[in-house]
């Protein structure tokens, strides 16, 4: 087994085996999203005067998924320019569907601006190699790879429950920290589930098969080494054989019909993170909460950006960490981009308050042990997040 890297992977046999919260946390991730200043607030490029070009006109527009979802989106054909200051300065179009009122000075934020934040967002993150295309990247990811990554509702086949359905994600985290994947990896391996689960007929006996198969697709497309056929049929006792878990993976990516394009929240979270300057603390709270959502069923209904927008907000409301103009500015400038109405927001954080409250007490505790280390500044344990519900007041 040391080509798999694994130690011991009996606690994880047992999909119905209550976890044992006693036992030492899991090893946090080294490196989840990348080497930790990854995410860490980007520095100010040096202002240096320019001829500012025509910027496209923001404007709102309707999701096909919801009727209450707003989107940001731009019409190439309808520039608007204003003669002030040899024509540099534009008129203002954005939206602020998730901003905060405080902000003095909107005039600030202008198109030429977010354009600057996302791309050097994505550069910093390490999601582009060339600033020159970033601003096309983030529309692409934005606008067309996410719609196609939320469900028209969250029903399953009659034969299984969200409570199956938890304890096998709960189990596929376990393993995937186990195997020290990408944190990509585990996003893309639930989606494949997801997936799974609503295109192809899987039986309750072979639910575990199925997982376990949906992460090594994930491991296929987000990996640089993979365990051996015979090392992931040893994680599940040989439950399964080797021609089982094969035959698997030629039902599921035949079902998919090899569809694996997939831009997970993470992406999301982390672009917003680092254009609004969140503090350490703040992210690792946003990922752990955002991790939570992956057990719950009734979050595939939402847009990746929609949870990660969601998350962030609900761990700045929890962590409740002192603000600066300039940091409420930063924060602004991010929500600016968030996709969603006001009331879709609230149901997210809503479900994350709920789910981190009693993350503890339950089964499927694996995202709590793993959050709980001091790598991750033990965030899953704060005394706040038993009361983020309150935060939030009573849901209407």
């Amino acid at each position: 087994m040391a080509k798999t890297g694994v130690s011991d992977p009996k606690p994880l046999l047992d999909l119905h085996k209550r976890v044992d919260e006693r036992r030492a946390p899991l090893r946090a991730l080294a490196n989840a999203c990348g080497p930790i200043d990854r995410w860490q607030p980007v520095e100010e490029s040096r202002k240096v005067p320019v001829k500012v070009e025509p910027e496209c006109r923001w404007e709102r527009r309707l999701l096909t998924q919801t009727s209450e979802g707003i989107i940001m989106g731009f019409h190439e054909d309808s520039l608007t320019h204003s003669d002030d200051v040899d024509g540099c300065v534009e008129e203002h179009m954005l939206l602020y569907p998730g901003g905060l009122p405080s902000l003095h000075s909107p005039q600030a934020l202008v198109p030429s601006l977010l354009r600057h934040e996302v791309e050097t967002a994505l550069e910093k993150l390490g999601l582009i190699w060339d600033r020159t295309y970033g601003w096309e990247m983030f529309l692409v990811m934005f606008l067309r790879t996410q719609t196609r990554s939320s469900f028209p509702n969250a029903d399953l086949p009659r034969h299984f429950t969200d409570a199956t359905r938890a304890v096998l994600v709960d189990w596929l985290i376990h393993v995937h920290e186990m195997i020290h994947f990408q944190e990509e990896t585990l996003y893309l391996a639930i989606h494949l589930v997801n997936c799974s689960l609503r295109q192809i007929k899987v039986t309750t006996a072979n639910l575990q098969l199925l997982g376990m198969v949906c992460l090594f697709i994930a491991a296929k497309q987000e990996e640089c080494l993979l365990p051996e056929v015979s090392g992931l049929c040893y994680l599940m006792d040989h439950t399964y054989t080797k021609n089982q878990l094969l035959r698997m993976e030629r039902k599921v990516l035949y079902g998919l019909k090899f569809d694996l394009t997939y831009c997970p929240p993470l992406y999301f979270l982390l672009l917003f993170a680092s254009i609004a300057r969140c503090s350490l603390k703040v992210v690792l709270m946003a990922r752990y909460l955002l991790e939570l959502s992956l057990l719950e069923g009734q979050c595939v209904v939402f847009l990746p950006s929609q949870l990660a927008g969601a998350a962030l907000c609900l761990s700045r409301q929890v962590l409740q960490e002192p603000q600066t103009p300039e940091g409420e500015a930063a924060w602004c400038l991010a929500t600016s981009i968030h996709v969603g109405s006001e009331t879709a927001l609230l149901t997210i954080m809503h479900i994350l308050a709920n789910a981190a409250a009693k993350a503890h007490t339950r089964e499927t505790c694996t995202t709590f042990i793993k959050f709980s280390s001091p790598e991750t500044l033990h965030v899953s344990r704060h005394p706040g997040l038993k009361k983020a519900s309150a935060l939030l007041g009573v849901r209407t």
